[in-house]
């Protein structure tokens, strides 16, 4: 026994990337809607409850949630490091204590700086994105000397964005995206439908987030520029493609972050299998074992690893993508599509292989993402625990009216779930 703990614990931990559509004027929802038949053979053989990932009425973005889900609470403290830099440790980008990171978009605007497309459809391939990166890296100049500006291209809209200066930089500015704010460094969603490229200032009267405000507006203003005559968005344009010709960006960040490793936390051995920047940089930084050698939908693959995986691990965590993506798309039936892809491929190759009598399976999400907002809600998520030596409760399938109306835990929040799971299954 290790701090409390039992060795031979066996747990895979799943979240899946904004699956859940809350139950806010809902009839039905893709979870609903979905045939799940494996995920409906664990909540048979389990107990259910609701989760609220962060807190109540906070729509959080996926770092701060996936953070929560692991047992890492920062809502009460102003120590939050920020999502551009857990990116910047994902992306491994140059970073360094002083510098600013930020998380940022590829995205399109009209001719009065209004947005049309927060992705720019979504279809840019890693050529174009290193091409009008390296463009804006060789042609940008900026009022203050001595700066430096590293673009990172990551996965197909996304980009790394690392500001260096002589003097030390601050991440305690606002976003220029208006889809995102910020409360203690947190990302939260904006529930709200302003379209227009937003200004950044500093959230404090220090020079250095001043600084650092004043570069990201010219960086704004000047990376736009460079890429409206880009010969990428030439060809773009004759390809019928939306133009990339702004970057939004967010979730600024200045300081590498310094938690407690998570087999420290629970005292018992972790892995990962995970896919995004964000996902890595969270799993670097809590020193997890990475694997993110499978694409993201390849989720046969990533079963067959989280079963090797666990032979020599207690908790083997699996970050999914997938329903979230059409979650922001406002797309039902490819939120509900994807939702039977991961059933089938990712929960039935589990079912098919685990010992039910030595595994248990922990299912959740990291924040609702419906498709009546197209954005993260501060909607609950269904939480699902399986095993065989835990007491099944009434609930019959994975979906947010099971977990809410008939889920024998009581709702917990995010930073409870792994603890709650491992106190249970140590009852055995």
């Amino acid at each position: 026994m290790t701090n409390g703990f039992v060795n031979d614990l066996k747990l895979v931990y799943v979240l899946i990337d904004g699956v859940s559509d809350g139950i806010s004027n809902l009839n039905t929802s893709p979870l609903e809607s979905a045939t799940t038949n494996n995920l409906d053979l664990l909540v048979q053989n389990g107990i259910m409850s609701e989760v609220m990932p962060v807190k109540k009425n906070f729509a959080p973005e996926s770092d701060i949630a996936v953070f929560n889900m692991l047992g890492y609470n920062f809502t009460n403290h102003n120590n939050y490091p920020g999502r551009g830099v857990i990116e910047a440790i994902g992306s491994r980008i140059d970073f360094a204590d002083g510098d600013v990171a930020l998380r940022g978009n590829f995205a399109t605007i009209d001719k009065n700086n209004n947005i049309i497309d927060r992705r720019a459809g979504r279809n840019i391939n890693k050529k174009e994105a290193i091409q009008i990166a390296n463009e804006i890296e060789d042609k940008i100049t900026f009022s203050i000397p001595g700066v430096s500006l590293a673009i990172l291209p990551t996965i197909n809209h996304r980009i790394c964005l690392r500001i260096r200066h002589e003097g030390r930089l601050s991440g305690n500015i606002s976003n220029t995206d208006p889809a995102y704010g910020k409360i203690n460094g947190m990302g939260i969603t904006n529930e709200t439908n302003i379209r227009k490229i937003k200004k950044c200032y500093a959230l404090d009267d220090e020079i250095n987030s001043t600084t650092t405000a004043k570069l990201i507006n010219e960086f704004t203003a000047k990376s736009s520029s460079i890429m409206s005559i880009s010969e990428v968005n030439t060809l773009r344009k004759l390809q019928n493609k939306k133009p990339m010709n702004c970057i939004l960006t967010r979730d600024a960040g200045d300081r590498y972050p310094n938690l407690i490793p998570i087999e420290q936390k629970y005292g018992l051995k972790f892995s990962c299998v995970v896919d995004m920047p964000v996902e890595i940089g969270i799993a670097k930084v809590l020193k997890m074992n990475v694997n993110n050698d499978s694409e993201s939908t390849e989720y046969e693959k990533k079963a067959k690893i989280v079963l090797e995986k666990l032979k020599t691990n207690n908790v083997v965590y699996v970050h999914l993508k997938g329903p979230d993506e059409f979650g922001h798309d406002g797309d039902f039936h490819g939120k509900t599509k994807s939702i039977e892809e991961i059933d089938e491929k990712f929960f039935g190759v589990l079912v098919e292989n685990v010992d039910v009598n030595k595994i248990a399976i922990l299912v959740s999400a990291d924040h609702s993402t419906p498709c009546r907002n197209k954005s993260h809600s501060s909607d609950p998520v269904p939480l699902l625990l399986s095993a065989n030596w835990v007491k099944s409760d009434s609930t019959k399938r994975f979906t947010e009216l099971q977990a809410k109306d008939y889920g024998s835990l009581k709702l917990l929040n995010g930073a409870d779930v792994l603890k709650t799971a491992i106190n249970l299954l140590n009852c055995k």
